[in-house]
């Protein structure tokens, strides 16, 4: 297609959020540009919309190609997510210019997954889970998508379903030291533990009688954890840490850090409980 100054915004800049965008300057009486162009279209008909071809006749628009500082023709410049990202001049051979793309383009399940993101950003719950279950199928081992999928089942409530595509993940995730994976994996313990728990009404009686009983604490924390109510779980935590930094492996501190990302949408709140925890470890 061809752009002008008027639509280039449209045409280009918003078009690359979704997929890159070659923009192709040009001119009729260029010599290579008649070169250039047909090999560019060839491939973007081959590549099936994994992104877009945009021409600018320098002729017809000198501001565009004055703006992008384009002193000779043809000249290809390649925007990804907005903003321009690499370029070239001149005629490329095609195994070159392919390999330009490449480094441009994402695979399929990759762009599955940007499909799944903006879904999310746009409220489209169904649409991201199709989205990426479709970047899974393409490929099983894409940590990133998988984990994204769990968080939504999570979210939705389906527990089971998060629990078997958590069980997918590779080892790199679940036995490195992966924030987002930690995360994930105290709601889902959380959720294990609730269910098998007594009622909270119980544990905070448990508690109550006891105050030192940090299994029954610990145990009511995990529940509040699982009804995301983190402000009461975050206070039997650091009751925890200051009566026994030892009780399990220092369970209450590693807790609370876990807890914290899980809240990472109150910020006010995280701030607190870390100046409260770290004040407990001094």
């Amino acid at each position: 297609m061809n752009t002008t100054l008027a639509t280039f915004e449209k045409d280009v800049i918003d078009a690359s959020a979704h997929a890159p965008v070659l923009v192709d300057f040009w001119a009729p009486w260029c010599g290579p540009c008649t070169s250039l162009g047909p090999l560019l279209e060839k491939l973007e008909h081959e590549y099936a919309g994994r992104w877009r071809l945009v021409k600018v006749n320098v002729d017809e628009d000198p501001q565009l190609a004055a703006h992008f500082q384009v002193r000779s023709i043809p000249h290809v410049v390649a925007f990804a997510g907005g903003r321009p990202v690499d370029q070239f001049t001149g005629v490329l051979p095609e195994g070159q210019l392919r390999a330009f793309i490449e480094r441009l383009v994402p695979n399929p399940a990759q762009a599955e997954h940007r499909s799944a993101l903006l879904a999310l950003d746009q409220g489209q719950r169904g649409v991201a889970r199709d989205h990426l279950q479709a970047a899974l199928a393409l490929d099983p081992g894409y940590d990133e998508a998988r984990l994204d999928l769990i968080e939504l089942l999570l979210d939705e409530e389906q527990v089971e379903d998060a629990r078997r595509e958590a069980e997918l993940l590779s080892p790199k995730i679940t036995q490195g030291i992966d924030a987002r994976y930690n995360t994930l994996k105290t709601r889902l313990d959380a959720l294990d533990a609730a269910a098998e728990l007594p009622p909270t009404d119980a544990l905070e009686a448990a508690v109550a009688s006891d105050p030192g009983n940090l299994e029954a604490r610990f145990d009511l924390a995990s529940a509040l954890i699982a009804r995301r109510a983190y402000e009461p779980a975050l206070e039997h935590l650091l009751e925890i840490v200051k009566r026994d930094r030892a009780f399990r492996d220092d369970v209450g501190r590693k807790t609370m850090l876990s807890v914290f990302d899980l809240a990472a949408h109150r910020p006010e709140l995280i701030a607190q409980w870390r100046r409260r925890l770290s004040a407990s470890l001094n």
